[in-house]
C-alpha cells in the first residue's frame, strides 16, 4: 500500500480542479490581457471570475486579490512592496522565528542590503506569538508586521486577530501567511484587520505554480511598489502574462474549499486524532512538538526518541512523510522551527511531520500506524545511546 501524508509540503489537485482547468489549456488559449477579441475577452472573464471565488473565500473584494505564481512570490511581494512604498515612513519590520524561509530570507536579504531592520520574535514551547511582545516590539519606524496564520511544519495557529488589532491601532501594516491555513480555517480579512495576505493553490488542492495576494483596498488601503516590472498587468503590482488554467484551477479549489471545509476539517482531524492515539498507545518516548490544541486538524508533528527521522523515512518505503519544511529539505540543519521551541538538534532531527488530507482513509492512517510501530523499535535498536538506556 501506498499512503500520501505530507499535504503540507503539496496536496493532488482536485479532479473538479482539473475539469474546469483543462478547457484553458485547449480551446479558450487567450491571453487574459488582450483587449481586442473574444479569445482575450474569454480569458479575462476566467480570470475575473477566479478572483472573486479566491476573494470569497478570505472574506475579501475579488478586486483586491492579485495573482502571482505562489505564496513565496506573494510573500516577497508584500515584504519588499510594502517597505518600498512606505521607505519614508520608516524601516522596521517584525516578524517571528518560526515563519517560512519565504518570510524569513526575503526580510534577511532586505536587512544585508541595508534596505530594513528586522525584529524577529521569539516563541514559546508550542510555537506562539505572544501579542504583547508584538506590541511591546513596536517603534516608530515599525512599516510592516509579518505573522503567518498556522504554522507549516508544527501546525500551532496564531493569534492573528489580536496581532492584526494591535498593527490596525498604530496605523502599521500586517502580513499574513495564510498558505497553510486557507483550506481548513475560515478567515476573514475584514474582522482579523488583515492589510496583506498570501495563499497559494497547491496547499488547496489546486495547481502548483500560481497563488494569490490580499492587498487591501480600502478603509486603510495598503500600497505597494512592484518588484517585477514589464507591462503593468494587476494595476501595476505584478507584471507578467497571466497562467490562466492556474489561475481557474485556484479559483475552483477556493471554491471547493467554500463549499467542504467543515466536513473536510471534521475528517482530516479525526484520522490525524487516530494516528496520534496509535503511535503514543503503541510505542515509547514520543513527543508531540506545537500545541495540543490550537493546531492545524491534519497535523501531527512527533518526536520519536532515538531515532533520526530521515532514517526512519528512508524505512518508511511507499509512505510520504517528512522531517520538515518542503522548501528547506536540501539542508542538513535542523529544522529553524523546531529550534525556535527549544528543541536540541538531536530533538528536532528525530522529528516527523504527518500532514493528514482530504483523500486519506482510516484503512490508510492503520496501515502507518502499523509500519511505524515496527520500524522505530528496529531502528532503535541500532542506536547506542538506546541500548545505553536499556541496559540501566
Amino acid at each position: 500500500m501506498e499512503v500520501y501524508l505530507d499535504h503540507h509540503a503539496t496536496t493532488p489537485v482536485d479532479p473538479r480542479v482539473l475539469e474546469a482547468m483543462l478547457p484553458y489549456f485547449g480551446e479558450r488559449f487567450g491571453n487574459a490581457a488582450s483587449k481586442t477579441h473574444r479569445w482575450g475577452w474569454e480569458a479575462d472573464q476566467a480570470v475575473e471570475a477566479a478572483r472573486e471565488q479566491v476573494g470569497a473565500l478570505i472574506g475579501a473584494r475579488g478586486r483586491d486579490i492579485v495573482w502571482t505564481s505562489g505564496a513565496t512570490e506573494s510573500n516577497n511581494l508584500a515584504i519588499q512592496g510594502a517597505l518600498q512604498f512606505y521607505r519614508e515612513r520608516g524601516d522596521h519590520i517584525i516578524t517571528a522565528a518560526t515563519e517560512h524561509k519565504a518570510v524569513l530570507d526575503c526580510c534577511k536579504a532586505l536587512e544585508r542590503a541595508g534596505l530594513a531592520r528586522v525584529t524577529k520574535l521569539s516563541v514559546d514551547e508550542s510555537g506562539l506569538v505572544d501579542p504583547d511582545e508584538v506590541r511591546a516590539a513596536i517603534t516608530e519606524q515599525t512599516v510592516l508586521i509579518s505573522i503567518m496564520h498556522v504554522n507549516n511544519e508544527i501546525g500551532t495557529i496564531h493569534p492573528v486577530a489580536e496581532i492584526g488589532a494591535i498593527a490596525r491601532e498604530r496605523e502599521i501594516l500586517f502580513h499574513c501567511d495564510a498558505a497553510q491555513s486557507a483550506a481548513v480555517l475560515p478567515i476573514d480579512v475584514e474582522a482579523m484587520q488583515i492589510d496583506l495576505l498570501s495563499t497559494s493553490a497547491h496547499k488547496i488542492y489546486g495547481p502548483k505554480g500560481v497563488g494569490a495576494l490580499y492587498v487591501r483596498g480600502r478603509k486603510p488601503r495598503a500600497r505597494l511598489r512592484a518588484i517585477v516590472h514589464g507591462g503593468g498587468h494587476e494595476r501595476g503590482m505584478r507584471s507578467g502574462t497571466l497562467n490562466v488554467p492556474g489561475i481557474v484551477g485556484m479559483g475552483m479549489a477556493c471554491a471547493i474549499v467554500a463549499e467542504d471545509r467543515d466536513k473536510d476539517v471534521v475528517h482530516v482531524r479525526q484520522l490525524r486524532d487516530r494516528l496520534r492515539e496509535g503511535l503514543f498507545d503503541r510505542l515509547d518516548d514520543v513527543v508531540l512538538n506545537g500545541h495540543p490544541d490550537l493546531r492545524h486538524p491534519g497535523n501531527l508533528n512527533v518526536c520519536f526518541g532515538f531515532i533520526e527521522g530521515e532514517s526512519l523515512l528512508m524505512a518508511l518505503d511507499g509512505i510520504a512523510v517528512s522531517s520538515g519544511s518542503a522548501c528547506t529539505t536540501a539542508s542538513l540543519e535542523p529544522s529553524h522551527v523546531l529550534k525556535a521551541i527549544g528543541l536540541a538538534d538531536g530533538k528536532a532531527q528525530s522529528s516527523v511531520r504527518f500532514g493528514v488530507g482530504r483523500s486519506n482513509t482510516e484503512q490508510q492512517i492503520d496501515y502507518v500506524i502499523d509500519r511505524i510501530a515496527a520500524e522505530v523499535p528496529r531502528l532503535r535498536a541500532m542506536s547506542p545511546e538506546f541500548r545505553m538506556r536499556a541496559d540501566v
